[in-house]
């Protein structure tokens, strides 16, 4: 695992450390992905799951880990979670820090089951995410079915925000909404200045990319906020 500080700008705290699955030889997520197949998900899944507890105790997280999970090798929810609350139990890690994230983008089948898993895991006491927000054609149904307490921004809407017009009209509606609905928001792939100024000034205080750290292998890599960070619009 590779971990990737989510940070809260207004005060260069870690919201939560992301797990992000590398190689044993620490190649990207995509050479690992690749080999995952309808036989093995489940598999992988659940070993994803332990293996982020583990490295996230022994590492010493005291904020949040935030998990992805794979929701088409979930069956029974409940079931599924067992896993995860053994390996919370055995290295007494609470489970009220560990943030579970499904991606927007992935294919989901069965729309009702995902919703069930998700009020299951927040049933449980986990914190639950939907990943790269407005990256598919699902997101505004989903959120107007479950609202879970975080749903982190595609990073498509976010490159180049500080000069694109449409890309800030359409953050600014996705702050409001959150606002509403009190789901925290999460700006992700933050890559310039120009990007982190401008989410500050929309109100945006949950900040993840290679701008603030990049994610380290089996560490827990350092905070850098830009020079000069300030907390304007920040709540």
């Amino acid at each position: 695992m590779a971990f990737q500080p989510i940070v809260n700008v207004a005060d260069g705290s870690v919201f939560a450390y992301e797990a992000l699955v590398r190689g044993a030889d620490g190649s990207g997520a995509g050479a690992v992905l690749s080999r995952v197949t309808p036989e093995n998900r489940f598999a992988f899944d659940q070993l994803c799951r332990r293996t982020a507890v583990e490295h996230a105790a022994r590492l010493g997280v005291e904020s949040r880990v935030s998990i992805n999970f794979l929701p088409n090798a979930v069956y029974q929810p409940s079931l599924c979670l067992g896993t995860t609350l053994a390996a919370a139990r055995r290295h007494a890690f609470p489970i009220e820090r560990i943030m579970f994230e499904v991606t927007e983008g992935e294919r989901i089948e069965d729309r009702p089951h995902l919703v069930r898993i998700l009020n299951e895991y927040k049933r449980q006491g986990f914190i639950t995410a939907i990943d790269d927000f407005g990256a598919g054609h699902s997101g505004l149904n989903l959120l107007a079915e479950f609202q879970p307490d975080v749903i982190k921004l595609d990073m498509d809407l976010v490159r180049g925000l500080d000069h694109d017009r449409p890309r800030q009209a359409i953050v600014a509606s996705v702050v409001r909404m959150a606002r509403e609905l009190d789901v925290e928001l999460i700006a992700e792939g933050i890559e310039t200045e120009g990007e982190f100024r401008r989410l500050q000034e929309m109100g945006v205080r949950l900040m993840q990319g290679y701008l603030l750290a990049r994610p380290g292998f089996e560490t827990l890599p350092a905070v850098a906020l830009p020079a000069e960070a300030r907390t304007v619009g920040a709540a």
